[in-house]
């Protein structure tokens, strides 16, 4: 699943500093901004050969055990505040052998094709269940019922949506006078089993100087989750402890189709293991390490150590038959700049940055039959995925791929 919420550039962060009373140094730039998002899906999520969803699941279905699959997938954007030497703009990412995505990949800009998208709205149906908290039973105030068609005349619930889980602003055609990514129409194929990160990276392009970094953290473990229903109703998702994680947030969606006739629509069921009413788009994500401790000490994250979480009766009963669930092990990320900011008060004229996160995610089913392996996940063996195209839920978080 693509990213949906960034956090901001160093860009940003050393121009607030800049502008702080007090501060004596300042900075410019940077004209180039490099991000590298390097996610590790098991389970449902690595299925099908990254393809995720019900298909991946049938695909499973037939073909092995989720405890033998994992996937990795790589998103790579440029931006930069130059106009390309020679256009379009263009440039390439250069890997080592271990990464087995040959000598490069290529950056290119994205083309809008005609006809992808939509003209017509078509107003929400049915109502949105809102869970949230790990427990037997839901904790008071739940559900929270969002009705489709109220929230599109306007009428959103009071307290929604909150501002602890900040929006994470990412490089893109946007916020950059030119812009080029990968995948792209000229090359999509995700890096297979066996391939590692470590060591050198360099970026080269026309729209700016050579970036050049090296990496000492490679693709995070892949988490293996288990989910076993309880005589209460209660589900108890356990999963294993993924080395460099900085924390965990689960959710899960069922509910859908539960309305009986062609045109009726019955409730979505939406939990999260958050323990405060928190649906921020950034926790379905990449999230820096300090806003992640930021969040577990609010217990909208769970930390680190914790391995278990227990989805509370009410929204299995509410969900019907399956919950569709994923699990999301927040990571580390590197960061680099050039040139090396300089001692006293000198003024810092950053030509480039590069920011690289991590993430493992994995996808389950709670009460889906496919030969006994609904209620697990997990992995250890790279699958080798193929493009994903990017599915949106209720409120905008991502859902499996379509």
């Amino acid at each position: 699943m693509r990213s949906s919420l960034r956090f901001a550039s160093i860009a940003a962060v050393t121009a607030m500093l800049a502008a702080v009373p007090g501060s004596a140094q300042k900075s410019t730039g940077p004209k180039e901004r490099y991000e590298m998002d390097v996610a590790t899906m098991s389970g449902f999520a690595a299925m099908g050969g990254g393809k995720g969803g019900f298909g991946g699941a049938l695909s499973m279905a037939f073909g092995g055990d989720p405890n033998s699959k994992v996937a990795y997938q790589l998103l790579l954007r440029l931006g930069s505040d130059q106009s390309p030497t020679a256009p379009p703009p263009k440039g390439d990412h250069f890997f080592l052998p271990q990464a087995k995505l040959g000598k490069s990949v290529p950056l290119i800009a994205p083309e809008r094709k005609e006809g992808t998208y939509p003209t017509e709205f078509e107003r929400p149906k049915g109502r949105l269940l809102l869970y949230w908290g790990c427990g037997a039973k839901a904790g008071p105030g739940q559900p929270v019922v969002i009705d489709f068609a109220k929230v599109a005349a306007g009428q959103v619930p009071p307290n929604l949506f909150s501002t602890v889980v900040p929006v994470i602003r990412e490089v893109s055609q946007s916020n950059s006078k030119s812009y080029v990514d990968w995948p792209n129409s000229k090359g999509g194929k995700q890096p297979g089993p066996g391939s590692s990160l470590l060591g050198a990276h360099r970026v080269a392009s026309n729209i700016g100087s050579d970036i050049n970094f090296t990496l000492a953290q490679d693709y995070m473990q892949g988490l293996s989750a288990s989910t076993a229903i309880q005589p209460d109703q209660s589900v108890i998702v356990r999963w294993n402890a993924v080395p460099n994680a900085t924390g965990y947030v689960a959710w899960t969606i069922g509910g859908m189709g539960n309305g009986g006739g062609k045109n009726d629509v019955g409730d979505i069921v939406w939990w999260t293991s958050s323990a405060s009413k928190e649906f921020g788009g950034g926790l379905w994500d990449w999230l820096p390490p300090s806003v992640v401790a930021n969040l577990i000490a609010r217990k909208i994250v769970m930390p680190p150590s914790q391995t278990s979480c227990q989805i509370p009766a009410e929204v299995k009963k509410a969900s019907g038959e399956m919950l569709l669930g994923n699990l999301n092990a927040f990571g580390p990320e590197a960061n680099f700049s050039y040139p090396p900011k300089p001692a006293g008060n000198a003024v810092w004229n950053i030509d480039w940055t590069a920011k690289v996160r991590f993430r493992s995610h994995t996808m389950l089913l709670v009460g889906a039959d496919f030969g006994g392996m609904g209620g697990s996940s997990g992995g250890a063996t790279p699958a080798e995925p193929e493009k994903k195209k990017k599915c949106k839920g209720p409120l905008g978080i991502p859902l499996p791929t379509c």
